[in-house]
């Protein structure tokens, strides 16, 4: 499937199966949520336009290059959150926009309840921060939100994404590059991910 991007990086790999066991706790859950984001955006922002400057090094001036485009990081509360540090440590001057979706559990689709974008976009990529694209309606919805505010460009970052999830995103968007740590088997029949790592909000914050 075009523009859909699974890591092949070793660390990436590593990591993700530290998260996945169950016994890994919450603090140790969240290092590797941060770390695994990091990497994720490394992939994820590789294609970011640079223009030229000059840089004075101890010994000479010499060619070098600065970011042309400013990033806006969109964590989808609450498990969103733990992505954005991971981030931040790469891209420090990165705001954050907050977005409150959650998942009806009966009828599976997204319910908005927090937005907290500003009147027009202030940068020029987003990048939607959520570590489970599941069943796909909240990582739809929030790129509909996202493009109604007039975003130019929107990516996807995630963890896990589940086929049904992937393919609901991709359908609906297919202008949205999906980078996630690794594509899963299948949902359950309650919309959970299988493998998976469980409910990422919970294991992050303890209260699973």
């Amino acid at each position: 499937m075009e523009n859909v991007f699974p890591s092949r990086h070793p660390l990436v790999a590593h990591k993700l199966s530290r998260l996945r066991d169950k016994n890994t706790d919450p603090k140790k859950f969240r290092e590797l949520v941060r770390e695994i984001a990091g990497l994720l955006a490394y992939e994820a922002t590789a294609d970011l336009l640079l223009e030229p400057r000059q840089v004075n090094t101890p010994l000479a001036t010499t060619a070098g290059w600065e970011l042309q485009e400013k990033i806006g990081l969109v964590p989808i509360l609450r498990a969103g959150l733990g992505m954005v540090e991971g981030i931040w440590g790469l891209m420090p001057t990165a705001e954050v926009w907050h977005i409150g979706l959650y998942r009806d559990e009966k009828t599976l689709k997204p319910v908005q309840y927090y937005n907290k974008l500003p009147v027009a976009p202030t940068v020029t990529v987003c990048l939607i921060l959520d570590p489970m694209l599941a069943t796909g309606g909240t990582a739809v919805a929030t790129v509909d939100i996202l493009k109604k505010w007039g975003a130019q460009r929107v990516k996807y970052v995630g963890i896990i994404g589940a086929p049904e999830g992937v393919e609901r995103l991709h359908g609906a968007h297919p202008d949205v590059p999906i980078y996630l740590a690794a594509i899963d088997e299948r949902l359950n029949d309650v919309g959970y991910i299988v493998p998976g790592l469980g409910d990422a909000g919970d294991r992050q914050f303890g209260t699973g």
